[in-house]
């Protein structure tokens, strides 16, 4: 299956926290585009990225704001496509005014939040819900997890032989 991901940053000073977006997407072989738009500065443009996304060959749109963070909702107002919003922690409170705008969607505009800064997290959600069709992307997804239960078990190993070198 070619899915593909549509990641829309409100300004260019978002790429550095939306790298981790990109890098877990290219580690699933799931393809994306990047581009800048904002809700309030170019809100034509916001409505017509999300009315041709499906059309243009996207599965799912991924949108990172700080601040008012309106871009994930108003993406989601023009599409049917699933939009994962990721609060970015700028400004005077840090994502947090962020978060609570993409979050508290009305009714019919869901928006899917991951944590602030969670770009990582909005790949790993965007590869779970293209994975429900695409067996090779659900089989990556149980080796990723595989990984992390992996990495725990390290952890936990090198804890014990350090507690057990105290004694």
């Amino acid at each position: 299956m070619n899915s593909k991901v549509l990641i829309v940053m409100g300004s260019d000073s978002d790429l550095p926290l939306m790298e981790a977006c990109m890098d877990r997407l290219d580690a699933f072989d799931i393809a994306w585009e990047a581009t800048i738009c904002s809700a309030h500065r170019s809100p034509d443009r916001a409505a017509d990225l999300a009315k041709n996304a499906a059309q243009r060959g996207f599965d799912v749109i991924i949108a990172a704001a700080g601040l008012a963070a309106h871009l994930p909702g108003v993406l989601a107002a023009f599409t049917t496509l699933p939009v994962i919003g990721v609060p970015l922690a700028v400004g005077p409170l840090q994502g947090v005014d962020a978060l609570l705008a993409e979050v508290q969607m009305p009714t019919g505009i869901p928006v899917a939040t991951v944590a602030i800064n969670g770009a990582a997290n909005a790949a790993i959600l965007s590869a779970q819900i293209l994975a429900l069709s695409d067996e090779q992307l659900q089989n990556k997804l149980i080796a990723f997890k595989s990984e992390l239960t992996e990495g725990v078990n390290v952890k936990n190993k090198r804890l014990q032989d350090k507690l057990n070198n105290r004694l």
